[in-house]
């Protein structure tokens, strides 16, 4: 049953504790409402995934309180910082090098090394995150592949049942997503175009990239954006998949009951739960990859994951990483 929460006082104390205790929380904010969770769990953010039955693991969308509070986990520059002071709370969001003390889970940016960052202009949703005293990861609040929801009850038509508890803070103000702006190379690049006019921020920081996602990825810019690449996110140990045996130089990242003989190994699941998998799956490449690297491994075995639930975007990803490099 999903509660239905008014925005006051105790409605949002109410949504905070239940964020704090790693369940999912729709809040409304000046675009859509958000799908909310701690940005610093594992197993709370993997719960989006399964609540939107999410097919991809995306990397999502971190909720401040506050400018200082937000660059407090990224690397800022000056004109990082000039675009947050002019737009900031507002509907848009930056893409940015995360820092390596960043606590957020490494699920929330799907595995890369940058955050995407935004402060709501949204007087509910602050005073939730700043009830909440952490940053909430919060892509839209409806099923994959459905329309975002602008109300309480396109959430619960979506998702009732699925998630505790709806914050209702009434109609979104904007109504579309905010706008994504990657800062991490040598010139900014709009990756989605929303709330703040594009025009408004060349209007502070000059000429911007446009382009889709697929001409995004092909630029000679650097961009690390999530999704846009057939290789992407991929350990520097190349991966193979399905394995069903593993050799003494190879590590081993085991679902289930492990194969014997690796050089190292990464549980992602002994009971072989899709949902617990997925929370791991970012710190378990990791791992093995630095691990490996040290005992001498050539390679990482991946063990058979079932293609259902969650484990379609287990599957996703680590096709993804055992994609031939240099796409």
């Amino acid at each position: 049953m999903t509660e239905v929460l008014k925005a006051d006082e105790d409605g949002i104390a109410r949504a905070a504790g239940l964020l704090c205790d790693g369940n999912l929380v729709s809040f409304g904010t000046e675009t859509v409402y958000g799908l909310g969770s701690d940005a610093t769990n594992a197993a709370a953010v993997v719960a989006i995934f399964a609540a939107k039955a999410r097919p991809r693991f995306n990397p999502l969308i971190c909720h401040y309180s506050s400018i200082d509070a937000a660059l407090k986990h990224v690397v800022a520059d000056a004109r990082v910082r000039e675009v947050a002071t002019r737009f900031w709370p507002g509907p848009l969001t930056l893409v940015l090098p995360r820092r390596q003390d960043c606590p957020i889970a490494l699920l929330t940016s799907a595995g890369v090394d940058t955050l995407a960052v935004r402060v709501p202009d949204h007087p509910v949703a602050l005073s939730l995150l700043r009830y909440a005293d952490r940053p909430i990861a919060a892509p839209s609040a409806n099923r994959s592949g459905a329309v975002s929801p602008t109300t309480a009850q396109h959430v619960l038509d979506g998702l009732s049942g699925r998630i505790a508890a709806v914050l209702d803070s009434g109609p979104c103000r904007v109504g579309v997503e905010s706008s994504v702006l990657d800062m991490t190379g040598p010139g900014p690049v709009l990756l989605r175009p929303g709330g703040v006019p594009v025009e408004d921020l060349e209007a502070l920081i000059g000429p911007i990239q446009r382009g889709t996602p697929h001409a995004v990825a092909h630029a000679a810019v650097g961009l690390r954006s999530p999704g846009l690449m057939a290789s992407h996110y991929a350990p520097a140990l190349p991966v193979r998949l399905d394995a069903t045996s593993v050799t003494a130089n190879e590590a081993l990242l085991a679902f289930g009951p492990p194969l014997p003989g690796a050089a190292c190994q990464f549980q992602l699941s002994q009971a072989a739960d899709t949902i617990e998998a997925a929370s791991r799956l970012f710190e378990g490449l990791r791992w093995l990859d630095a691990e490996g690297a040290r005992v001498g491994a050539r390679g990482i075995a991946v063990m058979p994951v079932p293609t259902t639930g969650l484990g379609l975007a287990i599957a996703d990803r680590l096709q993804r990483a055992a994609a031939p490099r240099g796409n």
